[in-house]
C-alpha cells in the first residue's frame, strides 16, 4: 500500500494502527462515566510514534483499524504522543502483533533497509544496530547486496549465510526503539526531538 493510499500525504495527518480502544476512557479516571471520553491508542505506520487519541462519542473504532491522526476529523477531539510506558496493558500486548503485521504488509520497505543501509560513523553501520548482526554478518550482507538488491526476506535469508530470520531481526529492532527512549541511534522509530 502506498503512502497516498494510507493517507500519510493527506494534510489531515499520518495513519496509525489502533492498538487498543477504551470505550469508557481510562479506568483510573475517577470522573463520572458520562464525563469520560472514549480513547484509542495507536501506532504510527510510517515512524512508529505512539498516540493517545481522544475520540468523539460517535467514533467507530476497533483494534487493528487504520486511523488518520487528524485533529480536524469529526471522530477525533484530541491527539497526543505518548511513551511506551504510558500505554495501557492491552495496547502493550497488541504492539508486537501490530509491528509484525506492518513489517509483513510493507515487506519491500524493510527489505530495502537491508539494501540501502549506510555507515553511521567510521566504526558503526546501520546494519549493526539490528540485533545479532555483528561485523561478519554485516560484511556478508554488504558483499551480497553488491551482487544485486535483495527482493524479499526469503531472498535475503537464502543469500546471506547466518542470517536466519531477517524479518524477525527488523521486528525486534523496531520494538526495541519503541520501548527504549534512551537509545543513541533510532533507525525506524522517530520522536519529536529528532525531527
Amino acid at each position: 500500500m502506498s503512502d497516498t493510499e494510507r493517507g500519510d500525504d493527506d494534510p489531515g495527518g499520518p495513519t496509525a494502527i489502533v492498538l487498543d480502544f477504551l470505550a469508557h476512557g481510562r479506568t483510573e479516571d475517577d470522573r463520572p462515566q458520562y464525563q469520560k471520553q472514549p480513547l484509542a491508542y495507536a501506532l504510527g505506520r510510517e515512524d512508529f510514534r505512539l498516540y493517545e487519541v481522544v475520540l468523539g462519542p460517535d467514533a467507530d473504532v476497533s483494534i487493528g483499524d487504520d486511523l488518520v491522526i487528524d485533529r480536524a476529523a469529526d471522530a477525533i477531539e484530541r491527539t497526543g504522543e505518548v511513551e511506551y510506558e504510558d500505554l495501557p496493558g492491552g495496547a502493550q500486548s497488541e504492539l508486537d502483533y501490530a509491528v509484525e503485521d506492518l513489517v509483513d504488509e510493507e515487506e519491500r520497505r524493510f527489505v530495502d533497509f537491508y539494501n540501502d543501509a549506510q555507515p553511521i560513523t567510521l566504526r558503526l553501520h546501520q546494519l549493526n544496530l539490528l540485533p545479532g548482526i555483528g561485523k561478519k554478518l554485516r560484511n556478508a550482507i554488504l558483499d551480497e547486496r553488491k551482487r544485486g538488491p535483495f527482493e524479499s526476506f526469503e531472498d535475503l535469508g537464502e543469500r546471506v549465510e547466518g542470517l536466519h530470520n531477517p524479518r524477525e531481526v527488523v521486528v525486534e529492532r523496531i520494538l526495541e526503539e519503541i520501548r527504549e527512549d534512551d537509545l543513541k541511534y533510532q533507525t525506524f522509530a522517530r520522536r519529536d526531538d529528532e525531527e
